[in-house]
């Protein structure tokens, strides 16, 4: 059986014992293997895990220890990477039969850089189809589970990552965040997720180098677990002509103090439908920074669906691009609602694509004022708790007769806005026990800002005691 505070342990904690020869890194991984062994089968949260290969680099791990070598700051630390993430000589499938036998022959960016600070890679997690969709349901992998409540899920794209590490399979997980695909699964699973500011972690996986709404970004139980992440993952890489030349630091360990900050505070965006206990814990986290030393007040923005409205027109022209030409051959191993994303793309026209920069220009004009008055933006990270599973998203994106707009998600407007950070830390409880979560927004490049109000906010409530039931 697994040791459940080695599980819960945190990634700087495990990686300064393990330093300091009070743990080995031969237990750190097997207790993480026995986790996942025991966990994955209810979650369906790894599609690959790498029992004989971890052990390998944990005993190597070890003599380094033994012998007094230098040690990276996740030294022996294990860790998972999605399987939409690029992972040399190991399949990587992007969650689609299309992909089901590719095997890289390079690591991402953000592989190399958390491996060489001596995290131990345990295995790959679960995504939806090509990361298109907010549900972790595929023809290849199967339904995956929120640790919480099994019949719920734990959204998508890097639904396995957030199951992952809710579960204590590992302290840490790399997920990459395109419409809310980190920080929907932290949401739902009750953990943090940070889409950091654009540029600031080279993304260097996708055919194209000039979009700017992808981000790499952590799931993990602690602020400062996400922290370490983007600290060792940040900073210039030739492979992304778009990666931040010099990206502003970030503090590690990262400061508690949120007294004379001033944030503002929007329940609803202006125009989404919001659960009453989404609202009701997120005015909770508004009154513990207040009572931290924070001004929080509440603002309206000027928003609209159109924003949405605008990113999704973006998205079908991508998958349209990229998973078009193999719609022909494998419609019918493709999630539907990729299907029509790539459909939708194919019937739109060069100028209706580039009228979405327009729609993002006035997205930022209207909250470019919040941002010269207040240093974050506080808001929920999704309009509802975890959907039970077998729901999609042609369950979502209608409006109702007062005009709200009915999206589970609110976080792809802040990728249209791609230079602001935005984190997504837990929130609270349903009646039901369901995780609810806050999403702090931070100025452009302002990252060190929005986990600082993360880490104030962690101190307060405790949450990283919190463990689901499976």
């Amino acid at each position: 059986m697994p040791d459940l505070e080695l599980c819960y342990m945190s990634a700087t904690e495990m990686a300064a014992r393990i330093a300091r020869r009070e743990i080995s890194p031969v237990v750190a991984v097997d207790n993480a293997l026995a986790r996942i062994d025991a966990v994955n089968p209810h979650l369906n949260c790894f599609c690959f895990v790498y029992h004989d290969e971890a052990r390998e680099h944990a005993r190597v791990a070890e003599e380094a220890v033994m012998a007094g070598r230098p040690l990276g700051p996740l030294h022996g630390v294990p860790i998972a990477f999605k399987d939409m993430t690029p992972t040399r000589g190991k399949r990587t499938t992007l969650g689609s039969c299309i992909f089901e036998h590719w095997i890289p022959d390079r690591d991402a960016v953000v592989v190399e850089r958390l491996l060489a600070a001596g995290a131990i890679m345990v295995g790959k997690t679960t995504t939806s189809e090509l990361a298109a969709t907010s549900f972790t349901e595929t023809r290849l992998w199967g339904v995956t589970r929120n640790p919480w409540r099994t019949d719920r899920t734990p959204g998508g794209s890097s639904g396995g990552s957030g199951a992952a590490v809710a579960a204590g399979c590992v302290p840490l997980a790399e997920g990459c965040d395109m419409g809310g695909s980190v920080r929907i699964p932290a949401a739902f699973c009750g953990i943090v997720g940070l889409k950091p500011s654009f540029g600031r972690i080279p993304f260097d996986i996708l055919p194209s180098q000039f979009d700017t709404y992808c981000h790499f970004g952590p799931l993990a139980r602690r602020i400062g677990d996400a922290a370490l992440f983007v600290a060792l993952a940040q900073g210039p890489d030739g492979r992304d002509i778009s990666s931040l030349p010099i990206p502003p630091a970030i503090p590690v360990p990262t400061s508690p103090d949120v007294a004379g900050l001033r944030l503002a505070l929007s329940t609803d965006l202006d125009y989404y439908a919001v659960d009453a206990e989404v609202e009701a814990n997120l005015r909770t986290v508004a009154e513990a920074l207040r009572s931290l030393g924070a001004v929080v007040d509440e603002v309206e923005i000027g928003w609209t669906r159109a924003v949405n409205d605008a990113g999704y027109r973006h998205w079908n022209a991508y998958m349209a691009a990229f998973a078009g030409p193999y719609l022909e051959e494998w419609r019918a191993t493709m999630d539907p609602f990729l299907v029509k994303m790539i459909e939708d793309g194919l019937r739109m026209s060069a100028v209706e694509l580039k009228q979405t920069e327009f729609v993002r220009t006035q997205q930022w004009e209207k909250i470019a004022p919040v941002f010269r008055r207040y240093d974050a933006l506080l808001c929920p990270t999704t309009a509802v708790p975890a959907p039970p599973t077998g729901t999609s998203d042609f369950d979502y994106g209608h409006d109702d007769a007062d005009g709200r707009y009915h999206q589970f998600e609110m976080t792809f407007p802040f990728n249209l806005i791609s230079p602001c950070p935005a984190l997504s830390v837990p929130s609270g409880f349903t009646r039901d026990g369901l995780p609810t979560a806050a999403q702090i927004v931070g100025r452009p490049h302002g990252d060190a800002t929005v986990l600082r109000i993360g880490a104030a906010l962690e101190l307060a409530t405790g949450w990283d005691q919190a463990r689901p039931p499976v």
